[in-house]
């Protein structure tokens, strides 16, 4: 094998196909067929953490006083860390009992990836995550199960292995990298690329609604009203799970009945 070739700028097409592939093979292997995309900031810290950060900064009286505000601040946003545990473990106890099989998946680094992968960790089911090599704040949590850890270099490869396989996506607070994958999720629903009924869920209403002002996109003609319909802003863990496995059960019926009707047609087309 020539590394030197597979390396440079000439060997990008068949490290883009490895990257394409291998997921494809191992998603077969072990039989994982749709998920629960959970997407949200690396830098949302577990409550425990932000709390003792901010003990730490207190106890010290030389502490700047941005520093202590920020660490404030991460400890109420920490709330979101402990939620999307929550909504995940509650997704996969669920999904426990269905007969379709939703597994849990993230971007496989640290803040509200984390927290979903944990989430699956503690109902004892497998969760993916989907990681990619950066410079700052990406690395792998310890709560992904071994078999399906991934890493990419490519985005656009990583984010087709996050909407391919997405029967529903959950998106909790979080910054470019976020709002970047939310964006691409609700353009593709919009304009029907994605055929497949899709549960779009974001979570969080008062951080959402102070980030983006939807109704005045709708008031100046840049979406349809009936765009706004392509999504719920739900505020609790509860809110979120009534509306995610309500929508799954919906659309995993309707692809039945569809799945039906198709195989009639083809059986009278015999026939004929």
């Amino acid at each position: 094998m020539n590394k030197e070739f597979l390396h440079n700028k000439d060997g990008r097409a068949i490290r883009i196909l490895a990257e394409f592939l291998e997921p494809e093979y191992r998603f077969r292997q072990f039989g994982i067929d749709d998920t629960i995309v959970f997407f949200g900031s690396a830098r949302i810290l577990p409550k425990r953490v932000a709390a003792a950060n901010l003990r730490k900064l207190r106890k010290d009286p030389k502490s700047p006083v941005a520093a202590v505000r920020k660490a404030v601040h991460n400890l109420e946003m920490s709330r979101y860390y402990e939620e999307a545990v929550e909504l995940s473990r509650r997704l996969s106890e669920w999904n426990k009992s269905q007969k379709n099989q939703y597994a849990i998946c993230s971007g496989g680094g640290p803040g509200i990836m984390e927290a979903s992968n944990k989430g699956a960790h503690l109902a004892h089911a497998p969760s993916i995550g989907l990681n990619i090599h950066l410079p700052f704040e990406q690395h792998a949590n310890p709560y992904i199960s071994s078999h399906l850890n991934f890493e990419f270099h490519y985005f656009f490869v990583r984010k087709f292995w996050f909407v391919y396989m997405a029967k529903a996506i959950i998106m909790f607070p979080g910054g470019f990298g976020t709002l970047d994958e939310m964006m691409e999720v609700l353009t593709l629903v919009q304009t029907e690329r994605i055929t497949k009924k899709m549960v779009v869920v974001l979570y969080g209403a008062e951080f959402w609604s102070k980030v983006l002002n939807l109704d005045y996109l709708v008031e100046t003609g840049m979406i349809s009203p009936e765009d706004l319909n392509l999504f719920k802003i739900c505020a609790t863990v509860e809110e979120a799970f009534e509306y995610v496995t309500k929508g799954l059960r919906v659309n995993s019926d309707a692809d039945s009945k569809k799945k039906k009707s198709a195989d009639a047609k083809k059986k009278t087309s015999k026939k004929g």
